[in-house]
């Protein structure tokens, strides 16, 4: 089934009729934690707000994948309603396509390849910034470490570990085809397998593992205290939960794999650099051979 005819599967998810059913302050704004304008928020004073791709559009996305009237966010004074205006490509709120939908505080809102954290309260400036701060080390798209605070838990890491002669291990790996996935599919079909992936991979890993997106499709894994053959076996377990991996989008079943490189610290990387290049040499390594394997 296409994109165009999935709009009309859609669900209601929260009826018009229930909005006074809960109560919420008037005070309330959408901040933008993936896309164009990263951290810019927009206040939700209006009672109607238009987002689109049109250039007199309230909250303006240029972006193919958004219509140009896509959805209208109304503010009734006692909530904030969302309702998709018969959009192309739907309107995403917690990875559910909805039609009509009550916005709760901490509510994720996907508009194309664009999504907004939506924030109510009586403190809205205070969960602003603390936002604004969790950018800084979360990735908006995945909802795991972004590439930031990988670099500096990993050059933390290797000080402790030189310092006190422990062990450690970096796994890199990235998304075999990457571009034939967006080429194909299309771009909305490739960021859902790159937050899917994350979820996949976050419950499986140990609870001291550091798990980030490095860049684009390639991402990373941080294992203290783990010898390098005790690496390679969590790097095969990272590219068998991916084979395995069921990947669905819009009705569609997308094959994924990655290639996965393992590298161990020793005393001659003195700087993160080296110790990711060694990583990223096996992982080149991996795909050379033929992608969908391990190299360390």
């Amino acid at each position: 089934m296409s994109v165009s005819d999935s709009a009309s599967t859609k669900t209601v998810v929260t009826a018009i009729s229930r909005i006074a059913e809960r109560p919420m302050a008037q005070e309330a704004c959408l901040v933008v934690i993936y896309g164009l304008d990263l951290g810019r928020l927009f206040t939700l004073q209006g009672q109607s707000i238009i987002v689109g791709r049109a250039s007199k559009s309230d909250i303006h996305i240029d972006q193919e994948s958004v219509s140009r009237s896509h959805c209208k966010i109304i503010n009734t004074g006692t909530a904030v309603l969302l309702r998709d205006l018969g959009s192309t490509n739907g309107t995403y709120v917690n990875d559910e396509l909805v039609d009509e939908y009550i916005l709760r505080d901490g509510d994720l809102i996907k508009i194309g390849r664009c999504i907004f954290k939506f924030l109510t309260g009586n403190n809205i400036e205070s969960a602003y910034h603390e936002e604004i701060y969790r950018l800084t080390t979360i990735d908006g798209l995945t909802q795991i470490y972004n590439r930031r605070y990988f670099l500096e838990s990993l050059e933390r890491e290797m000080s402790r570990a030189l310092r006190y002669r422990r062990d450690l291990s970096l796994i890199m790996f990235d998304i075999d085809h990457f571009k034939q996935i967006n080429d194909t599919y299309g771009h909305l079909a490739g960021d859902y397998v790159l937050k899917h992936l994350a979820l996949v991979l976050r419950g499986r890993i140990r609870r001291e593992d550091i798990l980030a997106r490095y860049g684009g499709e390639e991402f990373a894994v941080i294992l203290p205290e783990i010898d390098n053959a005790n690496a390679l076996q969590t790097g095969e377990k990272v590219r068998s939960i991916v084979e395995r991996a069921s990947f669905r989008f819009e009705d569609t079943d997308i094959p994924v794999t990655v290639s996965v490189g393992v590298a161990s610290l020793s005393p001659d990387m003195q700087d993160a650099d080296t110790f990711i290049g060694k990583s990223d040499e096996c992982l080149y390594e991996a795909k050379r051979l033929g992608r969908n394997r391990v190299v360390g």
